[in-house]
């Protein structure tokens, strides 16, 4: 027995099957192979055409199916399909569940005087203390966007859905959605424990437009007859779990308890924190939503910073300043010659736009305390890898700000986390042990389906068999990282 998850992204689909009884991912597959195409008519804009998200999700599926022809030789028995997907998106359709427009993705900017301008109409306390975030520019206020330019598509809407909606619509022909997913768009008050009527009042929208809410476990459809054709799969099969991809992240890594953090660290990094009480940060530098274990009798709470600068700021770094060709174990290796603190030299690595835990100051890469009769291209690539684990750290001090204690550290392998520096210095400077776990979204909401559909009893049960790659700890005399963290953190100017 079999169960399939789905990760939508912004850049390809990707399929996995994962098998129930050892938990293993044996096919997967992705789609397109090279990166979705991002339409962008404007500066600041960015839509994508939610059919394509379908089209990508088919042929992942195929070449899924046909990897676990070759291995069982017949066709899997598959009990229940999980979805992962990009939040924030807008996704519009009229009363016959036909798009009316293509969907204003997470990464669209032009929302953002809507939500500001219900921010200090509505007043920081109303909203922060009901959505535990600024409006902002989430998905309320793209409908807004919506409604105010396009006012002929506004008036025939019948439903908006985000993009993991909408996929699990055209899945089971139900259109329904969470309560993780409305508190990501902002639908959602946590206060009243219902959908926030204050902010859709104030834009003007019915809340009929909402779709129906179901649990993030539970059955939320079955795939209807015209799916399983498109896809090749079996008519009934239940849809069982749909969560936005930082949250299904962490779910992957198995963070559902108050304490577990979730990070990655890519081109941009983020570090989601689970909490277990309605918080937010009075000044808006990290975003709180409902995790995906989250009740009001029992808050489980996902506390995001996003840093724009990290595995980017890196990839500069071996593009402008190391030897040329030098790959990034060399680099490793050659950063490990420097001793922590990078003999006083410190590095800023802001250069991928404004950062929201920085109060949307823009203050660029900068680099601090380099000698040049002293220090080399390796003190400043270790200064760049230190300097990007102490800008997490700084947004992990405000969630502990926010009242949430740090227990462990879970991750995948992969990006910043293949660096041993950078490891041991995140381990170090917070003070928490760093899990290494082979595992990805699509895996992970196949496993959030398992659970769904009762096939596991819980989560410790469904990450059972989670394959742990290694465990980072704190250095015994942690000392000279903390001590190179308090002087970047004494020259950041913002």
């Amino acid at each position: 027995m079999y169960l399939l998850g789905y990760d939508v992204g912004s850049s390809s689909v990707k399929a996995s099957l994962v098998e129930v009884e050892s938990g293993k991912c044996v096919a997967s597959a992705f789609y397109p192979k090279h990166e979705n195409t991002i339409i962008s008519l404007k500066a600041g804009w960015a839509e994508q055409d939610p059919e394509s998200w379908w089209e990508n999700l088919k042929l992942a599926t195929a070449d899924v199916l046909s990897q676990s022809l070759s291995l069982s030789k017949g066709r899997p028995s598959i009990a229940a399909i999980g979805i992962s997907y990009q939040m924030h998106g807008l996704v519009c359709v009229d009363k016959d569940g036909k798009l009316l427009r293509h969907s204003i993705i997470w990464c669209d900017s032009r929302a953002v005087p809507y939500g500001d301008a219900a921010f200090q109409a509505l007043g920081s306390e109303k909203c922060l203390g009901h959505l535990l975030n600024s409006p902002g520019n989430f998905t309320a206020a793209k409908l807004a966007w919506v409604k105010e330019n396009e006012p002929e598509i506004f008036d025939r809407i019948d439903k908006i859905m985000l993009p993991g909606d909408y996929i699990a619509f055209r899945l089971t022909g139900k259109i329904r959605t969470t309560v993780s997913g409305l508190s990501e768009g902002m639908f959602w008050d946590f206060k009243e424990n219902r959908p926030a009527s204050f902010l859709m009042d104030w834009f003007g929208f019915d809340e009929g437009v909402l779709p129906e809410i179901c649990p993030t476990f539970s059955e939320q459809g079955r795939l209807s007859f015209q799916a399983a054709q498109e896809l090749g799969l079996q008519e009934g099969i239940p849809v069982t779990y749909r969560a936005g991809d930082q949250p299904n992240n962490a779910l992957s890594l198995n963070a559902f308890e108050p304490g577990d953090i979730a990070a990655t660290a890519g081109t941009s990094g983020v570090v989601y924190g689970v909490s277990g009480k309605v918080d937010y940060d009075p000044l808006s530098r990290v975003n709180t939503f409902a995790h995906v274990n989250h009740t009001s009798e029992e808050p489980r709470l996902g506390i995001l910073l996003c840093v724009n600068g990290t595995g980017i700021a890196n990839a500069w770094v071996r593009r402008n300043v190391v030897p040329r060709g030098m790959m990034y174990d060399e680099m490793n290796a050659a950063a490990e010659e420097v001793p922590v603190g990078s003999g006083g030299v410190g590095v800023y690595p802001f250069g991928n736009g404004a950062e929201r835990m920085l109060g949307n100051k823009e203050t660029g890469f900068g680099v601090f305390g380099l000698n040049f009769n002293v220090h080399t291209w390796k003190h400043l690539l270790r200064a760049t890898q230190e300097g990007i684990v102490f800008s997490f750290k700084y947004g992990i001090d405000i969630m502990e700000e926010m009242g949430m204690k740090v227990g462990v550290i879970r991750a995948g392998r992969a990006n910043m986390f293949l660096s041993p520096i950078f490891r041991d210095t995140l381990a170090s400077v917070t003070g928490a042990a760093i899990e290494l776990l082979d595992t990805d979204g699509a895996a992970g909401a196949a496993k959030g389906a398992g659970i769904g559909a009762g096939i596991y009893k819980d989560h410790n049960e469904a990450f059972s068999t989670l394959e742990r790659l290694a465990v980072i700890e704190p250095a015994a005399d942690s000392s000279p990282y903390l001590e190179a963290y308090s002087i970047w953190k004494d020259n950041l100017h913002i």
